[in-house]
């Protein structure tokens, strides 16, 4: 009892085990043995659900999930020596799960080097313009070409290029270069004038010279003088405007007597406007007015003094959303308006704002948004890859912003537990049977007596509701005679091709040709039966040609030398 609980136990721990866990990837290409569009990590059991996945171990090596099946016959190889007898190989690889039916992976065929009277190198093509027009530390280089095709460079030993020295006897001429530039000149005055309604705005002066270096006079040619200008002026646009004192217009014709100020008053006025004051400017010195004696004064009305300069912007850039703002000032006070009796005050307001479009952008860095959700799994069996997807636009990169960091993309693997169907495919044709009698047990053997062969095959792999073979049936059948060991005439014809080295790698390889001797079976009818079916010659019918003409071989046979050992 104790036995059977533990077989149990042992045969339930080897049920629940776990295939080895793989990279596992979506394609698989026969004819590279490469995988692309990587899934992620899965057991290998769940990525080979589907046939047509590929997966990855430890070892690095890429197999496919799919029944075993041979890749393509690689090119012929260069031939393996330059010079002489040696071979030439190509390759082909059974990828898949389990083995190919039983063929040649590797075959080798004799080849002749190639590299006799190589020409070797050309002649030496003439020598490049020196490096340098003055002075020393020029250089010049010419060059030669191997005229030996690619597989036969060795016959070109040495360089392929030659360099050498080319002094000069030219000194070079010292073109002129601006030493820095000077510190800026104090302005041509201290505040922005008016003249004829204009404003007159003072400058500033710097300097450089053409001495970092100077050219050189003494040179064929001559140094080149510095481009450009020696002096640079700028408009000192910053400084306030200059004040401009008031001046007293002409007096007026005395008006009417004025009774609203206490006792009557017959005046003439005069205006403060030629100029009137501004920007600070004093106002003009004296009264405004010629009056008798009046006993209540006169109310003043106040004026503004000139606006002050701009102030700093707020910020050194324009944020998104609001560009940043400077202001500037004036004051009610040029001149005040008079308390007793009062005065009118100043029209407007004593500040003025503006925005600062003139600056750059503040640069805005990208940021992402959500993650949107998996994509619903795009198979309906195996393993399949969802993905989820997120915008860098929260906000997106702006005036020189940094993108956003890491990956817009995720993905993760959904699996569905389901094998794909796996189509079967047809094995190769068996050979062929024995040609014999369809009616009994008759001998047939060298006779002029139709007979049948068959042969089969199988529809291999097929799993998981998989389509089944199509394209044809499990057994074909065709008439026949069977030749085999039969004597007949013969006529003697060319060589067979040489067959390939046998084996194809290390040991002492082999090709041979036979003579092709040629059986006549003229006096066979071409078809068979009532259909008259084309008929065919079954077997190794041993057909006496004779002795070969001239007294040649029938067979002849040939080493295979040069050939790579084993790998």
């Amino acid at each position: 009892m104790e036995v059977l609980v533990l077989g149990l136990l042992v045969l339930l721990l080897v049920s629940v085990e776990r295939s080895e866990c793989v990279r596992c990837f979506a394609r698989f290409d026969l004819n590279l043995g490469q995988c692309d569009e990587e899934l992620g990590e899965l057991d290998e059991d769940d990525c080979c659900q589907n046939t047509q996945y590929g997966y990855q171990g430890p070892d690095g090596v890429c197999r496919g999930c799919g029944p075993p099946a041979w890749s393509p016959w690689s090119p012929w190889s260069q031939c393996n020596v330059l010079v002489g007898e040696g071979v030439t190989q190509r390759r082909r690889t059974c990828f898949g799960i389990g083995d190919c039916e039983k063929s040649e992976k590797l075959e080798t065929k004799p080849c002749t080097g190639t590299c006799y009277n190589v020409k070797g190198w050309g002649p030496w093509l003439p020598w490049s313009p020196c490096s340098v027009s003055c002075g020393e530390g020029g250089e010049r280089k010419r060059e030669r070409v191997c005229s030996s095709p690619p597989e036969c460079l060795s016959a070109c030993t040495g360089p392929s290029e030659e360099t050498e020295k080319c002094p000069t006897q030219t000194t070079c001429p010292v073109h002129g270069g601006w030493s820095g530039w000077s510190s800026w000149a104090a302005c041509s005055a201290v505040c922005i004038s008016t003249k004829d309604g204009d404003d007159v705005i003072p400058s500033r002066l710097r300097s450089r010279d053409c001495s970092s270096p100077a050219p050189s006079s003494d040179t064929v040619p001559p140094g080149d003088g510095c481009p450009g200008d020696r002096f640079q002026t700028q408009e000192c646009s910053d400084l306030p405007n200059c004040p401009v004192d008031g001046s007293w217009g002409a007096w007026s014709q005395p008006g009417p007597c004025s009774v609203s100020c206490g006792e009557g008053l017959q005046l003439a006025t005069r205006r403060c406007d030629s100029p009137a004051p501004k920007y600070g400017g004093r106002h003009c010195d004296g009264p405004s007015t010629q009056s008798s004696v009046c006993q209540s004064p006169c109310p003043v009305d106040g004026f503004w003094t000139g606006w002050s300069s701009w102030g700093e912007c707020s910020a050194s850039c324009i944020p998104e959303g609001r560009a940043p703002v400077r202001s500037r000032q004036r004051s009610c006070s040029n001149p005040a308006p008079s308390s007793s009796p009062p005065g009118a005050g100043c029209q407007g307001g004593a500040s003025e704002t503006t925005f600062c479009n003139h600056l750059p952008h503040c640069s805005v860095d990208g940021g992402w948004g959500s993650w949107s959700p998996f994509s619903s799994c795009p198979v309906t069996c195996g393993a399949g890859l969802q993905v989820s997807l997120r915008r860098c636009d929260s906000p997106a990169p702006k005036h020189g912003g940094q993108p956003c960091p890491g990956e817009g993309r995720r993905t993760s693997i959904c699996q569905t537990n389901q094998h794909c169907p796996v189509d079967g495919m047809w094995s190769q044709w068996s050979p062929w049977n024995p040609c014999k009698y369809p009616f009994g047990g008759r001998d047939i053997r060298c006779k002029q007596i139709g007979g049948r062969q068959a042969r089969e095959r199988q529809c291999l792999h097929r799993a998981h509701n998989g389509s089944i073979c199509s394209g044809g049936a499990l057994t074909e059948t065709r008439v026949c005679y069977d030749v085999d060991k039969c004597y007949p005439r013969g006529t003697w014809e060319g060589w067979e091709p040489w067959s390939l080295c046998r084996p194809s790698c290390g040991g002492s390889p082999r090709r041979f040709r036979i003579r092709r001797c040629t059986p006549d079976f003229s006096d066979y009818s071409p078809t068979i039966g009532r259909l008259k079916e084309p008929a065919t010659f079954f077997g190794d019918p041993k057909a006496d040609c004779g002795t070969p003409p001239n007294g040649e071989p029938k067979i002849e046979t040939q080493n295979c030398v040069n050939v790579p050992a084993c790998t």
